[in-house]
């Protein structure tokens, strides 16, 4: 499991990840429809986390539900049985992973790990709870983005065992 790196608070910024959400040319990015405001609400719910290459985020099977918003770099998502590894996808910035897990309060489907530096923002089921509480439109809003996320990887064949 990847271990956070806490960068000052002048890094604490989303507008990389804002930028590449904007940016993003994948069919599973994240949706723009989050305003400025909304962004500025939900970033204190959200831990900065940088991965190096090769460094896995989440092992297949884990009972982690955290959500991972990926600003920068790119995450290879694979599955493993007895006799093989198998890259079932690969998630770029403006995206998300660990979604599955995250609705589903099931174990991990798939390990996920970094192909290179990669700069994300996680959401635990605590944070997200409390984030519910204190600004229930707020999350709303981003339970539908993610959900947006997951209902398009399962429309898609290939994506469909990706969703973490």
């Amino acid at each position: 499991m990847a271990t956070a790196h806490y960068p000052g608070s002048a890094s604490n910024t989303l507008d990389g990840l804002m930028a590449a959400i904007r940016q993003s040319p994948e069919d599973d990015a994240l949706g723009t429809a989050f305003s400025a405001q909304q962004w500025a609400i939900l970033a204190p719910y959200l831990q900065p986390m940088d991965l190096a290459a090769n460094q896995v985020l989440f092992d297949q099977g884990s009972s982690d539900r955290s959500l991972y918003l990926v600003e920068s770099g790119s995450l290879s998502v694979h599955y493993q049985d007895a006799k093989q590894r198998v890259r079932l996808a690969i998630v770029g910035g403006g995206s998300v992973v660990g979604e599955g897990a995250f609705f589903s309060h099931r174990p991990r489907s798939a390990t996920v790990q970094a192909n290179g530096a990669c700069r994300l923002w996680g959401l635990t089921p605590l944070r997200f709870a409390e984030l519910s509480n204190r600004q229930p439109a707020v999350a709303l809003a981003l339970a539908m983005m993610v959900g947006a996320v997951l209902a398009k990887r399962l429309a898609n064949r290939r994506m469909r065992v990706a969703a973490t």
